[in-house]
């Protein structure tokens, strides 16, 4: 009897892949808006730098003036005691929180709603930022890190800056062990295994090196046991060179 894909292991929801969100610090989200953000700004001061294990940027802890505490991505070049502003008048600088209305073209940004009030949800991974690219009536267009534009409502807000963390990749592993250990800390599946690599036991794939085994283009329709590999492909390999009648190469 064959095993489990890793897949299937995961969608199960066992302890072995389950994340490890009691250690995880906080949900990040804006606070809700009110007659005061609409019409002014809320002021705070960053009070420290956390570092959650959830998130590869680290985290910047905001007391408000109104006696709230918020919990944001950090921008390079934030420091204890800056001030903090969120809100339609608050002031084009790293970390505040405006909305793209009042963003001006070119100036980078991150942590964008995708709807106004949703807390925010593109552009949150370390040294990653975005553009406003143009406006038309009461839509925004955002360019992305991965260079494709997205529309989006003028009232969804967004932090001012770039996401701190920017060489976090720069620097090599060096050892398995130091990436086992950064892999376990979010109890993600490492190493990733080829299929032809394994055992035909454990994968449609295994057990077929060096010899004919199993093409790799499967169904969209297939069961989640057997859909691995190339996923309704249109092709694969090499693509045929198509000779011309016109006497041209």
């Amino acid at each position: 009897m064959g095993k489990m894909l890793i897949q299937q292991k995961r969608g199960k929801g066992s302890s072995a892949y389950r994340r490890p969100s009691h250690r995880f610090f906080t949900r990040l989200t804006y606070r809700n808006y009110d007659e005061k953000e609409r019409n002014a700004f809320v002021s705070g001061q960053i009070t420290r730098f956390i570092d959650d294990p959830a998130r590869t940027a680290i985290l910047m802890e905001v007391k408000l003036e109104t006696g709230e505490q918020l919990h944001l991505l950090a921008p390079e070049g934030a420091r204890l005691g800056d001030t903090f502003q969120q809100g339609t008048t608050a002031q084009i600088a790293f970390g505040n929180v405006l909305p793209l209305s009042k963003i001006p073209e070119g100036i980078p940004i991150f942590n964008i709603e995708a709807h106004p009030g949703n807390g925010g949800i593109f552009v949150r991974s370390s040294g990653t930022s975005a553009y406003v690219v143009s406006r038309e009536g009461n839509t925004v267009t955002v360019l992305l890190p991965s260079k494709k534009t997205k529309k989006l409502d003028a009232s969804c807000r967004a932090q001012i800056g770039v996401i701190c963390g920017g060489g976090r990749l720069e620097k090599p592993m060096l050892t398995a062990g130091a990436n086992h250990h950064k892999m376990h800390a979010r109890n993600m599946t490492w190493p990733n295994v080829r299929g032809v690599a394994m055992n035909a036991v454990a994968h449609p794939f295994g057990g077929k090196q060096h010899h004919p085994g199993r093409p790799t283009p499967v169904a969209r329709t297939a069961p989640p046991g057997r859909k691995v590999g190339h996923i309704a492909a249109r092709s694969t390999g090499r693509r045929k060179t198509v000779k011309r009648t016109d006497g041209q190469n």
